[in-house]
């Protein structure tokens, strides 16, 4: 169900939802490995290619902001200098919230939908693998189940996106994930002025 509000300019939103079949992994960036199965795995990489091949006129919202093709180069810009492209060409259906405390285990199930809707190919993927650098084994895991994605143009761009975050202006000196998330900018940044 939804409602705008009558007096504020602001949208509710009501959701169904049923119980869930685990604990949620950790928090939003994990700082241990959570050993998750070959199984979980491939639960995981399944949805987020089912998620993506369905059609919906939402827009992701993550962070509550609307994503936009604005949105997306004003953050790359913000963070990274260089002479190349930043215009999206695919957009798909994505969770556009996507950690780990959003999903669940031993049994893979993915939770917390109100930000959900149309957004740059890759977004989710560039998305855990930003919440996993602190655990490199983690993060290489997450990169080698959405291979497809990382290596798209439009995987590159989200990458780069996440890296802004956690790069940004509000980036805390002491971030485990600072020193693994610059040399992965370095290397896209090099990538896309090569063509």
């Amino acid at each position: 169900m939804v409602w705008r509000d009558a007096s504020e300019p602001v949208m509710w939103r009501a959701d169904e939802t049923e119980l869930l079949p685990g604990a949620p992994i950790g928090t939003a960036v994990l700082s241990q490995d959570p050993k998750l199965s070959d199984e979980w795995w491939k639960a995981f990489s399944a949805s987020l290619d089912a998620l993506a091949a369905q059609d919906t006129r939402r827009v992701a919202t993550p962070d509550t902001v609307t994503v936009t093709q604005g949105l997306v180069t004003e953050s790359i810009r913000s963070a990274f200098a260089g002479d190349f492209d930043t215009t999206v060409e695919r957009w798909v259906p994505a969770h556009a919230d996507l950690n780990w405390a959003n999903m669940t285990a031993p049994t893979f199930c993915l939770f917390d939908w109100e930000h959900w809707g149309n957004a740059p190919c890759g977004l989710d993927s560039a998305s855990l693998w930003g919440s996993s650098l602190a655990v490199p084994p983690l993060a290489d895991r997450v990169w080698q189940e959405r291979r497809r994605d990382f290596e798209s143009r439009d995987g590159k761009l989200m990458t780069l996106f996440t890296c802004s975050k956690i790069l940004g202006p509000d980036a805390h000196p002491e971030d485990p994930r600072l020193g693994p998330a610059r040399c992965m900018a370095e290397r896209i940044v090099a990538e896309l002025q090569a063509g």
